[in-house]
């Protein structure tokens, strides 16, 4: 295994346990929004405070949800999307590329990017 992909595995694996708590936060993008995920940096927040190892979501959880304070926590980004309105609502279609979201990783300068 790769040094740099150890290193990002370990951002949302508990060391002692090998065990993980994952959030998911992308179900606005499909749905669109939903009570409780208004204000992403407190959703964050909440979950991270609460025990959770990392949070999966879209661009805007990097972009909105980004703490850098706190207890740390992993973000694992969703590069493709979908939406409940569409003719055939599980087409999901790329939105964002690996090289754009390890792009957008480090453009966070305490962001912890899978």
């Amino acid at each position: 295994m790769y040094i740099g992909k150890s290193i990002r595995l370990e951002r949302i694996f508990n060391r002692d346990t090998g065990n993980t708590i994952i959030i998911p936060m992308d179900h606005g993008v499909s749905v669109g929004p939903i009570k409780g995920l208004e204000n992403l940096r407190n959703a964050v927040n909440k979950v991270a405070e609460g025990g959770a190892n990392a949070v999966l979501g879209h661009i805007g959880l990097a972009k909105h949800g980004h703490r850098g304070y706190g207890h740390d926590i992993g973000l694992i980004m969703h590069l493709s999307g979908s939406t409940s309105l569409a003719p055939d609502p599980n087409h999901k279609v790329l939105v964002k590329t690996v090289e754009e979201a390890i792009k957008l990783g480090q453009m966070q300068s305490a962001s912890t990017l899978i």
